[in-house]
């Protein structure tokens, strides 16, 4: 069950999965516990070996760093996690989504439609994507130009902050002890 109550069955665990072309590892609460979780940390790390591509949406970042892949890449995250990325080796860029070779990051939730028009492009073709991208009506136009910290008000940000407090100090301190 996901945080949003949203059910998934599995069709396999771990041990009997089959090598996968793309790994994608999400964000949400969620990661704090699976940085801590050596059997999940192992498969990333593991898949990651043959995969054509090792994705993560937003906090997912820090898995594939728990999983030692960020060490010397580019990366992003969620805005209010990146001072957290030189701890798993990565080096921070500024960008919705992030391509170093078959790494591809994206920062928080809305950057990851961005990430998949990416990740579609490169799969079959950009012409595909766009066709996705127009039959979806992506074609964004918030209300606000406040979507990054650098043009929301302070107190948007002092809240956002606050909101994202455990989920940050929980990874900081999980990173810190497993040293990656």
């Amino acid at each position: 069950m996901s945080d949003r109550c949203l059910g998934i069955l599995p069709s396999c665990d771990f041990a009997s999965c089959p090598q996968l072309d793309l790994i994608c590892v999400p964000g949400g609460p969620g990661v704090v516990g699976a940085i801590a979780d050596e059997e999940t940390v192992d498969f990333v790390r593991s898949q990651s070996t043959h995969a054509q591509y090792v994705t993560s949406v937003c906090m997912g970042a820090f898995v594939l760093g728990a999983a030692g892949l960020l060490r010397g890449r580019r990366a992003t995250t969620h805005w209010a996690y990146v001072d957290l990325l030189p701890l798993v080796g990565a080096t921070h860029e500024r960008g919705r989504t992030v391509v170093d070779g078959n790494l591809v990051t994206s920062g928080g939730v809305t950057s990851g439609i961005d990430f998949g028009f990416r990740v579609v492009a490169e799969l079959a073709g950009p012409q595909v994507a766009q066709a996705l991208q127009l039959g979806l009506e992506y074609d964004p136009s918030p209300p606000f130009d406040g979507g990054h910290p650098s043009r929301a008000s302070e107190s948007a940000v002092a809240l956002m902050v606050r909101r994202n407090e455990a989920a940050h100090k929980g990874i900081q301190e999980h990173l810190e002890r497993i040293a990656v």
